[in-house]
């Protein structure tokens, strides 16, 4: 029987869709939730084969500690779904400053800290998965998400350099990478203000907020198929490094990717020629 402890269970989310079909495959599953009265409903009906555990991952003693109540109940962690996080709307200039500091915290730092917390145990068993939920936003900056984009562009960067590290301890990774799914990411925004620090930016931030607003529960991504999408590929021999998922973010992320290429190769003489000459 397989293991997982899965960050951000937020309820209509990715965290509980990665639950519910663990769950149904015959697993254990460890969920975490800042509000984890929230999920005690629905752990109901699978009674010991779920525990729900409080987790705010920006703090570093409640994530050790959680992974530790869950190896403790179940014997150890199969597989990690690092999910927790979310975006704060704002310009690169005028963004306030300790919103920049809590995307960086919640979205790379404490995303690391979970792994320090959970490695361990996978390297001691010799095997072990690690799903990272990054974003279309890590492959491409997206206006007005500076701050977010930059906190999933380190997490690519960190879960690249993590694969190698890993697999000589049977650790395999995937890196997630959605777009617009309909989960509750875009719920609160409505009742969130435009703290925007520099007037000239105000009306684009303002038309971020409100499309993000529009497009509440009209995401056409589904969060389930998403999930099948996922274990689909980790069921792959071998599996991919990576997964896009949706069709709108498929088509972003290669038309960004193609045209970096594209940009690389217009201006191939000037980087080849930044080295010293042969024999220099």
């Amino acid at each position: 029987m397989t293991t997982w402890f899965i960050t951000g269970g937020t309820p209509g989310g990715f965290g509980i869709a990665y639950a519910e079909a663990a769950l149904e495959r015959g697993d254990t599953v460890a969920v975490t939730a800042r509000r984890p009265q929230l999920l005690a409903d629905w752990a109901r009906p699978y009674g010991d084969r779920v525990l729900v555990l409080p987790l705010d991952v920006t703090v570093a003693a409640q994530v050790h500690d959680a992974v530790r109540a869950a190896e403790e109940r179940f014997g150890g962690i199969d597989v990690l779904v690092n999910n927790a996080g979310r975006g704060w709307y704002g310009s690169v200039e005028g963004m306030p400053e300790a919103d920049v500091r809590r995307s960086l915290e919640l979205n790379f730092f404490a995303v690391a800290e979970v792994l320090r917390a959970v490695l361990p145990g996978m390297r001691a068993r010799g095997s072990g998965w690690v799903v990272t939920m990054s974003s279309l936003a890590g492959l491409r900056g997206v206006p007005g998400f500076g701050a977010y984009s930059a906190a999933k562009f380190a997490l690519e960067g960190l879960t690249e350099a993590l694969r190698e590290e890993v697999a000589p301890f049977g650790i395999r990774v995937l890196t997630v990478e959605p777009g617009a799914f309909r989960t509750r990411a875009y719920a609160g925004f409505a009742d969130e203000k435009v703290t925007e620090t520099t007037d000239a930016y105000v009306p684009f931030v303002e038309s971020v907020r409100t499309a993000m607003i529009a497009q509440d529960g009209r995401q056409p991504g589904d969060p389930r198929r998403g999930v099948q999408a996922v274990l689909q590929a980790m069921a792959q021999d071998p599996p991919p490094h990576r997964l896009v998922l949706g069709a709108a973010a498929y088509e972003a992320a290669t038309a960004q990717l193609e045209g970096v290429l594209a940009e690389l190769r217009d201006h191939e003489a000037a980087s080849r020629g930044a080295d010293f000459p042969p024999g220099a």
